[in-house]
């Protein structure tokens, strides 16, 4: 007798890579409507329903259940479409089921993005306490408060929070049950897998905190905060998840460009332009790190000097003088002396224009010096960073 399979969706060609997405406790394959679509473009996307919510039988799973009956209801699934291998992206509880898989089962799993989740959840009594009450009241007081824990002030997906409502709640306690046994920090170490972790700034219930845990621990790992996002991130924040599932499953050198963007700008700049990342500004963020700091700037045909005399007279000749005001800071850090700037910016005077090099030079005079006046005191350089750098 085969094994009985949650409900799920598959959108996507039939031979294009695999990837599960999971859901938190709550809600169904809709939370992942705005993401999904898109996805579905370059991968075959599986969706799936925990037990007892959206269209998955509440029988699969009972009282005392954990992380591990979970995925092994994914595994059931995967095989059942024939998916030997898979990348997979949860949210919360889904996140939970993606870092058992990892570590358990990491022949299975390609690549994993762990959302608005965390390797703990604060211990089996806060659970146990919500497993009951559901089990005595239902779910209607619990999904009365739903808006409040998933989402920002304002912001709320009827969809989902009718999906709260509706899930069974034996089910739903069951999953409780799932989530106060679950602890996988001292396993974390182990995951092979390429891993993204995608936190919420806004998130009460799983805070970036417990990302940077998992991220820290993990090999490699790869941390992104959105603001602007609460726990439900691929619903609220749709466009900037999808940004960074893209890259991730696509397995371009985001990373690798980033790592890059801080070596040549430095850690306070770039901490700085991160933290001003919006939902407007983070698919733009997210193709700088990948195109311009990912492929063109990792490209060892020039070295990073020979780039930023390059760069700088690009800058010059275009007026572009917040960012020449930052590569000059890299410019240094690429090991270029203040002689060969200056001969640098001497070298645009003939071919761009005597006033661009004159504001090139007050400009240089200005952030040069600042520079030194830090390095005597020894403090960080605060540079203003604008959503490009």
């Amino acid at each position: 007798m085969s094994p009985r399979t949650p409900h799920h969706l598959v959108e996507g060609p039939a031979t294009a890579p695999v990837v599960v997405l999971g859901p938190s406790l709550g809600t169904s394959t809709a939370l992942w409507d705005a993401v999904a679509p898109e996805l579905s473009v370059t991968h075959r996307v599986v969706r799936w329903d925990l037990p007892g919510h959206g269209g998955s039988p509440a029988d699969l799973i009972g009282a005392g259940a954990t992380v591990a009956d979970l995925a092994r209801l994914v595994l059931d699934l995967a095989d059942t479409l024939g998916a030997d291998r898979f990348s997979y992206a949860g949210v919360s509880l889904g996140g939970a089921v993606g870092l058992h898989l990892a570590v358990h089962h990491p022949q299975r799993v390609d690549r994993l993005a762990v959302l608005c989740s965390s390797a703990h959840f604060g211990g089996s009594a806060p659970w146990e306490d919500r497993a009951a009450t559901v089990r005595r009241e239902g779910l209607e007081k619990l999904a009365a408060t739903a808006d409040a824990r998933w989402f920002t002030p304002g912001f709320t997906v009827p969809r989902l929070v009718a999906d709260h409502r509706a899930a069974d709640p034996e089910a739903y306690a069951a999953c409780c049950d799932a989530l106060a046994a679950f602890d996988l920090r001292d396993r974390l170490p182990d995951i092979t897998a390429p891993t993204l972790l995608v936190a919420g700034r806004e998130d009460p219930a799983t805070p970036p905190a417990h990302l940077r845990e998992i991220a820290d621990a993990v090999p490699g790992a790869a941390l992104t905060e959105l603001p602007g996002a609460s726990h439900l991130a691929p619903a609220e924040q749709p466009e900037a998840v999808l940004a960074v599932l893209r890259s991730h499953l696509a397995g371009t050198p985001a990373r690798s460009g980033m790592a890059v963007r801080r070596q040549v700008l430095g850690d306070v700049h770039v901490d700085r332009a991160q933290a001003r990342q919006t939902p407007l500004t983070a698919r733009f963020q997210d193709f700088i790190s990948r195109y311009a700091w990912g492929e063109v700037w990792t490209d060892p045909t020039l070295s990073r000097r020979e780039r930023s005399l390059i760069t700088l007279t690009a800058l010059v000749a275009h007026g572009h003088h917040d960012e020449l005001a930052m590569h000059l800071r890299a410019a240094r850090r690429n090991g270029l002396t203040d002689d060969e700037i200056a001969a640098v910016l001497l070298q645009t005077a003939v071919y761009c224009g005597v006033p661009a090099a004159n504001t090139a030079f007050a400009v240089a005079q200005r952030v040069l010096g600042e520079e030194d006046q830090a390095d005597s005191r020894g403090q960080d350089r605060p540079r203003a960073a604008g959503p490009g750098a």
